[in-house]
């Protein structure tokens, strides 16, 4: 259930992206640059043309597609609600390849269309809430700090991370198919993530306590899910994939 509209939240995810682009190193005219932009235009087709045929015609109509790549050694990549994408230079040794860029994109991609930006604002809303309508029911001070302290672990570990897995696990699946559909290899996601996991150096945290599933169990699930990305993939026409060609 999402709480924020779209009318609300793309404003505001515009803004930011302005502000992070504006106090950040843009890089323009290069080949990596307009490589990002490519993959992200194949992404954004293949991401409408699917909605369009499982029925969400006119979806995409209030995204303003933009891709940017940034200066920056953070290993990271995302797509704000509405469309607007930023990579960092950080994370191209990882992805070693256009189709590795594609499966970083889809994956960032498949958040914004599956409304997880605005799921999580609405989530933290109603954990918000709970806390404060235990801390007004409950009068006596002892009760009010053990509520706090056990009601805080109990739905950060049981609801919120759980919560925030489940969305990680959804966007590596839709993420799949759009790389598919886009014509890029998705047995590439897996060995993508094989190398982010050498990058962490096992510095992870345990799943039970992270917001992404471990690197294990998502590699073992994307390896399980390419032959489901490819199918639908072929759905569409697409039949074989561009070879994987590193930087």
């Amino acid at each position: 259930m999402a709480l924020v509209p779209n009318s609300q939240l793309f404003p505001t995810a515009f803004q930011q992206y302005d502000q992070v682009l504006s106090e950040s190193k843009v890089i323009t005219g290069t080949a990596q640059s307009e490589m990002i932009t490519r993959v992200g235009q194949r992404i954004s087709v293949a991401a409408e043309r699917w909605l369009n045929a499982n029925g969400y015609e006119g979806y995409l109509k209030d995204y303003k597609w933009e891709y940017t790549l940034i200066d920056d050694n953070t290993v990271n990549a995302w797509c704000m609600p509405g469309g607007k994408i930023v990579f960092y230079t950080g994370i191209l040794p990882i992805a070693q390849s256009e189709t590795g860029v594609a499966a970083i994109m889809g994956h960032e991609v498949a958040h914004a269309l599956a409304n997880h930006g605005q799921q999580r604002m609405s989530a933290d809303y109603i954990q918000q809430g709970v806390a404060l309508a235990g801390n007004v029911a409950i009068q006596n001070d002892n009760d009010r700090a053990a509520f706090n302290q056990y009601y805080g672990i109990g739905s950060q570990v049981g609801v919120m991370l759980p919560f925030s897995r489940s969305h990680e696990s959804q966007a590596d699946e839709v993420g799949l198919i759009l790389m598919a559909m886009a014509g890029y290899n998705p047995t590439e996601a897996a060995e993508l993530w094989k190398r982010m996991e050498a990058n962490s150096g096992g510095n992870a945290p345990p799943e039970l306590l992270s917001t992404h599933p471990s690197n294990a169990s998502r590699i073992q699930a994307i390896t399980e899910m390419v032959p489901m990305a490819e199918a639908e993939a072929k759905k569409f026409g697409v039949t074989s994939f561009r070879p994987i060609t590193k930087f």
